[in-house]
């Protein structure tokens, strides 16, 4: 199986900043669309932001403008920068590998443990 280790998650204030890494293995890691999901307590795990192999980018509507989802295929991780960090966007977050070149919706077939990210008001 593909292996995607996620790190970067933490504690921090409203309004701050955070970077999240998920290193993946393989060596095909560029063929493939990349995304992020996350999950809050008691909550459905809903989809963050996804970028192609070609490097085109998706994200949900809230997350437009403040999360911005990078790849290096070179060091096969891709990247969450999240800005202006709100109180709701607590919760664990989670990468996943895509079955093809674009991100379609349902077809993850690898998924991370996740990391914790905390954002207190």
């Amino acid at each position: 199986q593909v292996q995607l280790v996620e790190s970067g998650g933490g504690v921090v204030q409203a309004g701050g900043s955070l970077r999240l890494s998920c290193a993946a293995s393989g060596r095909t890691f560029s063929s493939y669309a990349m995304g992020w999901f996350r999950q809050a307590p008691g909550k459905e795990r809903e989809f963050v932001a996804a970028i192609s192999w070609a490097s085109s980018t998706y994200y949900a509507e809230s997350m437009k403008g403040r999360f911005t989802i990078s790849r290096d295929n070179a060091k096969n991780t891709v990247y969450l920068q999240m800005n202006s960090l709100k109180p709701e966007d607590t919760a664990i977050y989670y990468c996943a590998q895509y079955r093809g070149a674009t991100p379609n919706k349902g077809e993850n077939d690898y998924w991370g443990q996740g990391t914790q990210v905390t954002v207190s008001s």
